[in-house]
């Protein structure tokens, strides 16, 4: 068994391998440190044949869940980092250690998935753009910042007070017709503005890559933590994989046993 673990600035994820796919995923938030239930769950972990990790949440966070992989099973982790070419794909960035190592995880397990050219939408912290072709070439990606840091900075950067929770704004977007993607109350207009933007970027960028015309039609696979808020503005049929970053590394892990 080995155990993956996907470290994002958020949250921390990981899951088991064994054989060709991987166990249920499972999380927690990890505050730049190893939380404790973080140790409690490991814990109970068969010791694992090898430990790989993927970090973009930090050095901080990095060192302390591989002191916690030392303690518990006496192994050293591998920490996995961006290659220019690697099972078929070739990254776009001259300098590949200009892309994030999950945003090149994610690229390694879509081109196994798909026959096809894909979009990859994974919706975090920030959420990141990547278009992949058939052959697996990286035509490179954007980024802008996720849900929750677009509203937070439309809060601090205008003189709009935060008029009602987070919980309450996505309640408003949900019973909002997805055929009226506007809203009539503040609260819903900043809801359906922050989830509208990043979709309809997502669609865009969609009719882009099918223009390249290489293979069947581009597909987009949709993860990260917000990627089922997106799913339904998205109007291209879209896949939810939430655990993309970790295929990736069970694919590395594969590349070398």
């Amino acid at each position: 068994m080995n155990l993956l673990i996907d470290i994002g600035n958020t949250n921390l994820r990981w899951a088991s391998q064994e054989g060709p796919g991987i166990g249920a995923p499972q999380s927690v938030r990890h505050g730049g440190g190893a939380p404790i239930d973080l140790l409690a769950a490991w814990d109970g972990l068969a010791v694992p044949h090898r430990v790989l990790i993927g970090n973009v949440g930090g050095e901080a966070v990095g060192t302390a869940v591989a002191r916690v992989v030392r303690a518990l099973w006496g192994l050293e982790p591998e920490v996995a980092v961006t290659r220019t070419e690697c099972l078929g794909v070739r990254v776009a960035y001259r300098d590949p250690s200009r892309l994030g190592v999950d945003r090149w995880l994610v690229l390694l397990a879509a081109h196994a998935r798909q026959a096809g050219a894909v979009l990859i939408v994974d919706a975090g912290t920030a959420v990141t753009y990547d278009l992949l072709l058939a052959d697996g070439t990286h035509l490179g990606g954007l980024i802008l910042p996720g849900i929750e840091m677009m509203r937070a900075g439309l809060f601090a950067g205008t003189r709009i007070s935060r008029p009602v929770p987070d919980a309450v704004i996505d309640q408003g977007m949900n019973e909002t017709s997805a055929a009226d993607p506007w809203g009539s109350d503040t609260a819903t207009a900043i809801a359906l503005g922050s989830v509208q933007a990043l979709g309809a970027l997502a669609d865009r960028l969609y009719e882009r890559l099918a223009e390249r015309g290489q293979g069947p039609g581009p597909a987009i696979l949709l993860t990260g933590g917000d990627a089922s808020r997106l799913a339904g503005v998205i109007t291209r049929p879209c896949e939810l994989v939430p655990d993309l970053v970790l295929q990736g590394l069970a694919r590395l892990a594969g590349d070398n046993p």
